[in-house]
């Protein structure tokens, strides 16, 4: 090992930056950053690679590409962490991620552009798996609240500079150094990680049985996550063309419905999908919070560039804003010892008041930079809550499961906010179609409901005593 497994005597808490952790949480920090900053500019050089690639289709198939493998990532790293350790899946991880980043760089076709995105959400599936179980077995418990608000702030820099550095860097060296870029600073968050790589996991760990069922056999967990990523961009596409081709978008809306149901059932604890007590409603949370809040944040540029009349930029404070809200919420979550459930109860409640709060940019005579404070206070939610479900999870999870239940975390995490946004955008096209404002308002009232349904079921995270 080359972390204590136990506080000192003194029982003085292990800083994040201390000697113990110091060139883990780096290493950590600094891959989560280099994935956010992919997500946070591959939005705004879109333009310009479909343009250059003759692709106005481009932008749904690249993101559903992404999110696809990733969700199929997340569950077989999360297996491979819990039988094999998650060293292996990491850096496998890392090598996809970097491999599609040069892809993406050196596409010729929008074909090849979108297998680039695949892998690299086959590798930033597998790496976000890889860090959970890293954190639950390097970092000792009461130092994991503060790794987890160190991730949240991680996410701050490419929210900040992330759309306009990649603009910049498209607009004078062309779009495919966003992607060139990133590849060489991946070098230096390996090195510092190899430490953690190595001695994270004890070789008792190692051998340690894995429990039998169906979350533990490799060959029936991969066709569940097969089917419940296909099943969800069936979904996805199917709901996309609900106004345009009714009959087809519809039967592909079913299809992805039953895909969905003979899939995820398999990758989740007994009793997940009707919130059964402790972990399986720890782990729907993550969803919840997720859906409700996502749901409504796609949106929010709209409405405020398309009713209130903002420029893009402008629009776009209100969102870097609320990541500031998060990253607040998670470094104050990380001060002192709390009730967790109690934490993600009001979480949820302040992602629901932000959300119906955003309702005021419709009212006349009211300001639409009220979306700003609005969204800081859901961000603070976020920030509290989802931070308090991750470590929730870990310390109810058995060491032989911290794979699996990572891989859940990000399955019902991805697919709860991807789902949303989907059907928002149907919303929005068919209600809000020549009056977007009212499609909004119905899209934020639904999105509040289930901020609310959070607030209801957050105290069934508590174990059975």
């Amino acid at each position: 090992m080359t972390v204590p497994k136990t506080p000192d005597a003194t029982h003085e808490v292990p800083r994040v930056f201390g000697p113990e952790y110091r060139t883990a949480s780096l290493g950590i920090i600094l891959v989560v950053t280099l994935i956010a900053f992919e997500g946070m500019s591959v939005g705004t050089v879109m333009p310009a690679v479909s343009k250059d690639l003759d692709a106005l289709d481009l932008y749904g198939m690249s993101f559903s590409a992404f999110l696809i493998a990733g969700l199929l990532a997340n569950v077989v790293a999360g297996l491979w962490s819990d039988r094999r350790g998650h060293a292996w899946p990491f850096l496998l991880g890392v090598g996809l991620f970097t491999a599609g980043m040069a892809m993406a760089g050196a596409a010729v076709s929008k074909e090849l552009f979108i297998v680039a995105r695949a892998v690299q959400g086959l590798g930033g599936g597998a790496v976000i798996v890889a860090i959970y179980v890293m954190i639950a077995r390097v970092y000792v418990p009461a130092t994991r609240p503060r790794i987890f608000a160190a991730l949240s702030a991680a996410w701050v820099l490419p929210a900040l500079v992330g759309p306009g550095l990649s603009g910049l860097i498209a607009g004078t060296a062309g779009w495919r150094w966003v992607f060139y870029g990133i590849v060489p600073l991946v070098v230096p968050a390996l090195v510092m990680l190899l430490p953690a790589l190595r001695g994270g996991q004890d070789p008792d760990d190692a051998a340690a049985p894995v429990p039998a069922g169906p979350r533990s056999r490799p060959l029936a967990m991969t066709l569940a996550a097969t089917a419940t990523a296909v099943g969800a961009g069936v979904l996805l596409y199917g709901a996309d063309r609900l106004h345009q081709t009714p009959l087809p978008g519809a039967a592909a809306v079913v299809l992805g419905v039953v895909l969905l149901g003979a899939g995820l059932p398999r990758l989740l604890p007994p009793g997940a999908l009707r919130f059964g007590r402790g972990l399986p409603t720890t782990l729907m949370m993550r969803g919840v919070l997720a859906s409700a809040f996502f749901g409504v944040n796609a949106f929010i540029p709209l409405v405020l560039t398309e009713v209130r009349g903002f420029s893009v930029g402008q629009a776009g404070i209100a969102l870097t804003i609320g990541a500031l809200g998060w990253t607040s919420g998670s470094y104050l979550q990380s001060r002192r010892s709390y009730d967790r459930p109690l934490l993600v109860r009001i979480g949820a409640a302040a992602i629901t008041t932000g959300i119906l709060l955003t309702l005021l940019t419709l009212v006349p005579g009211v300001t639409g930079w009220i979306t700003v404070p609005a969204w800081v206070i859901a961000g603070f939610g976020m920030g509290i809550g989802t931070t308090s479900v991750n470590i929730t999870a870990m310390r109810q999870s058995p060491d032989a499961e911290q794979g699996a239940n990572s891989a859940a975390l990000q399955v019902v995490d991805t697919l709860g906010s991807a789902l949303t946004i989907g059907f928002g955008g149907v919303i929005v096209n068919l209600i809000g179609h020549d009056d977007i404002g009212t499609g909004y308002a119905t899209l934020t009232v639904l999105m509040a409901s289930i901020g609310l349904l959070g607030v209801v079921v957050a105290g069934r995270m508590r174990d059975i005593s």
